[in-house]
């Protein structure tokens, strides 16, 4: 027994106890990763075991310079993420609507194939089938779960049943969908976008900024990493557009045949990236990779939709992300460990499985200490542009947004075709203060480690590399 514990002691002394800890985290997930594919009878060679993490900080040996490995004293891992210091982006399958069809029944037979032609945001009329001045939102899941949600559910009520469009005795309500999504990345900016746009006269969004329900609530998803709730119907998420709805309805001139002009949006930043639900919900007896994703169902009902991203450098985006989501015990070191971990266990599902299953894979979204597949920017949007045209997407970078603000609001309104604005217009959008900027707090932190932030741009940077590619635009190098 006393061997033993001098054996402990001296590990302790050896490593340190804060890694020491962290490497027997990292051995303890990596064995629940493997036991959760073997249980969910995931792909057969997801079964192998993973190369256990080390202790050691993570680095790319093809990235070191001779200085770097001279003053390395363990040896790199070396990492699998790309090969030759490039990123390989494969096709993907895409799902006819038909299979979309059989995951998602309801949805198809409640939205239709063709929209009113007198909105430029996808609307229709459906009859009506509750009870006369039953609540309308009595059983909508976002009123029900959310508290803050109530008093603007209270405000739909108001004006509900004198909307109703009334034919030859039925009554019906207007429907729709979002023209344009701002689709992401979360601390990238979105919702900086989101107040300055629903500033313009033209704009209207969904009753709050983030519904998630593309990604999320249709699961029963409410917060990450907890157990899932009821599914939120179609109908749920149709509900958060009911003002703007009634307000084209109301400004709609019958007589003269007038287009509305009023675009309605959506600006849940987890729309391009989030697809942790499908191992849950579709099959993934046969293949790793989800074999459906968001965009899909999105492209079978608005193939002409428009999108919005916003990016940041990933390295920068983490980090406020970490800050951000952090409960407690927050600290440049803390997120050092953080991110050596992550590094590893992605680096781990790498070696036997292909990019995008990692990307998406769900079991790996829950068990990293930070997001760090968020900042695979290239990954997601080359998925995106698999099923719409590239101009179809206006592509942003949060450090161009914040140094020039109204040139940047310029080419939102462009890329909507809104229209010139008045200069008190522009003006009532432009000079507000930035939206969720950093917490005091948080700010007292100070910056990242300079070996976190290299570790990271090591990772980021081949990613980086094809995103410039991928736009014709070395200014998402970010290498200045």
């Amino acid at each position: 027994m006393s061997s033993i514990k001098g054996h402990w002691i001296c590990l302790q002394k050896g490593i340190g106890i804060g890694k020491f800890f962290s490497l027997l985290i990292a051995l303890v997930i990596t064995i629940l990763v493997v036991a959760s594919y073997v249980l969910s009878w995931g792909r057969q060679d997801l079964s192998q075991p993973f190369s256990a993490p080390t202790s050691k900080d993570f680095v790319l040996s093809s990235n070191l310079s001779s200085t770097d490995r001279h003053s390395e004293v363990n040896p790199p891992v070396r990492s699998s993420h790309a090969q030759g210091g490039e990123i390989h982006l494969t096709e993907r399958r895409i799902p006819d609507r038909i299979e979309l069809e059989q995951y998602e029944p309801h949805m198809f037979s409640a939205i239709p194939r063709n929209f009113l032609q007198s909105s430029r945001s996808p609307c229709w009329y459906v009859e009506y089938q509750g009870k006369d001045r039953d609540d309308p939102y009595k059983t909508n899941g976002y009123g029900l779960y959310s508290k803050r949600f109530r008093s603007i559910f209270e405000e739909m009520r108001q004006g509900f049943w004198a909307k109703m469009n009334l034919q030859e005795g039925n009554r019906y309500r207007l429907r729709c969908l979002p023209y344009f999504y701002i689709i992401g990345q979360p601390k990238c900016g979105t919702t900086d976008l989101y107040d300055r746009l629903r500033l313009h006269p033209r704009v209207r969004f969904s009753a709050f900024k983030e519904p998630h329900w593309w990604t999320r609530k249709r699961f029963g998803i409410l917060r990450l990493k907890e157990s899932f709730y009821s599914r939120f119907p179609l109908e749920d998420y149709l509900d958060l557009f009911d003002l703007a709805a009634q307000e084209i309805q109301d400004n709609y001139n019958k007589d003269k045949g007038i287009e509305d002009d009023l675009l309605i949006g959506e600006a849940s930043a987890s729309t391009m990236w989030d697809n942790s639900a499908w191992s849950y919900f579709y099959d993934n007896v046969t293949n790793t990779e989800p074999p459906v994703l968001i965009q899909d169902f999105i492209h079978a009902f608005q193939p002409d939709a428009k999108f919005i991203v916003m990016l940041r450098n990933p390295v920068e985006r983490l980090y406020s992300d970490y800050l951000y989501f952090a409960i407690a015990n927050k600290s440049a070191e803390d997120f050092h460990d953080k991110v050596n971990e992550s590094l590893q266990i992605f680096d781990s599902c790498l070696q036997v499985s292909s990019l995008r299953a990692c990307a998406y894979n769900t079991t790996f979204s829950n068990i990293l200490p930070v997001r760090l597949q968020v900042g695979l920017y290239v990954v997601y949007l080359w998925d995106w542009l698999s099923l719409f045209e590239k101009n179809q997407f206006l592509v942003m970078r949060l450090e161009d947004h914040a140094v020039n603000i109204t040139q940047s609001m310029r080419l939102v309104c462009n890329f909507l075709r809104l229209g010139p604005l008045s200069n008190k217009e522009e003006s009532s959008i432009t000079h507000n203060p930035a939206s969720n900027s950093r917490r005091p707090e948080d700010c007292n932190l100070g910056p990242m480690l300079p070996q976190t932030r290299q570790m990271l741009k090591d990772f980021y940077r081949p990613y980086n590399q094809r995103l410039a590619e991928m736009l014709a635009n070395n200014a998402y190098l970010w290498e200045t």
